[in-house]
């Protein structure tokens, strides 16, 4: 059975860190160190059996991540094979610029959108020259539908609420030979869900969940409202979920820059690690 691997290529909420016009101490540090530095949030499927990748969310990082995966499994030259999309925010969909003709020239690389995103990207420039041009094909996808990209993977959208000022939001179900992963970046409140989160990650072998912010308190020091922007805080992700760590491995990715699980000094990420969660680092690997 061919070997599938599911790579985190991108953790930070969409701005990544540093954050522009930010010099709090976690941008300070990512820009002073590489290696306190993260793109946005985005996923890599690879089928190195295939010579193929897939990809999840065209972020503005994009040009850096698809480097990274094209070097870590020896596909220089090999653009992804299509392209998911979760919503219409700034950590999400711009990179598909990246496969225009000032870039890439890309041709023909389908984009599974919802269908509010795909008039988007077909009505509206920049975006429509990409289709008038083929550099992509759009693909719609719809709630609970799964989507096959090889024999042995399948991705199925799972529509979540989440500001929808332009197009509706999906997570998603990654499906692989042996394991399934339920990926939700972005989402307002688990309780406005129609499903029910523990249910949700108890099906599940890997969750990939929305960590924007650990408590009220980081949008505080950067002078943000909660209302204005949001989005479950770790915190009550883990009283919710604290029952499942023993079977379902649970990660905490899409981090703003100013939630203290990024301190250098990782007291936070400590206590989150202690109580069997995990935080997603970039370039980590799941087999499926």
């Amino acid at each position: 059975m061919s070997k599938v691997i599911l790579t985190v290529i991108g953790t930070a909420q969409d701005a990544g860190l540093p954050h522009p016009n930010c010099f709090c101490k976690n941008c300070s540090e990512a820009m002073q160190n590489p290696k306190y530095q993260r793109h946005a949030a985005s996923l890599a499927i690879v089928l190195p059996e295939e010579n193929a990748w897939h990809l999840i969310d065209a972020t503005p990082d994009l040009k850096e991540q698809m480097a990274n995966v094209q070097i870590q499994y020896n596909l220089q030259g090999q653009l992804m094979e299509s392209i998911f999309l979760t919503h219409a925010h700034l950590g999400h969909y711009p990179g598909l610029l990246f496969l225009g003709r000032e870039a890439i020239g890309a041709k023909g690389v389908p984009v599974f959108a919802g269908n509010k995103m795909k008039k988007l990207l077909e009505e509206h420039a920049p975006w429509s020259l990409l289709t008038k041009l083929e550099n992509i094909k759009l693909e719609q996808i719809e709630d609970g539908r799964d989507v096959s990209i090889s024999p042995n993977v399948s991705i199925k959208p799972v529509e979540v609420p989440h500001r929808n000022e332009f197009t509706e939001t999906f997570g998603f179900w990654i499906k692989g030979p042996n394991k399934k992963v339920l990926y939700i970046p972005d989402i307002d409140q688990w309780h406005e869900w129609d499903q029910d989160i523990y249910d949700a990650c108890k099906e599940a072998d890997i969750c990939l969940l929305d960590s924007t912010f650990y408590s009220v308190a980081d949008l505080e020091k950067i002078g943000r409202s909660y209302g204005e922007i949001p989005h479950p805080l770790m915190t009550e992700t883990m009283d919710r979920l604290q029952d499942l760590v023993s079977q379902t491995e649970i990660y905490f990715t899409h981090f703003n820059h100013s939630n203290p699980a990024l301190d250098s000094d990782r007291q936070v990420r400590k206590q989150i690690e202690e109580v069997g969660f995990h935080i997603a680092d970039e370039m980590i690997e799941f087999i499926l």
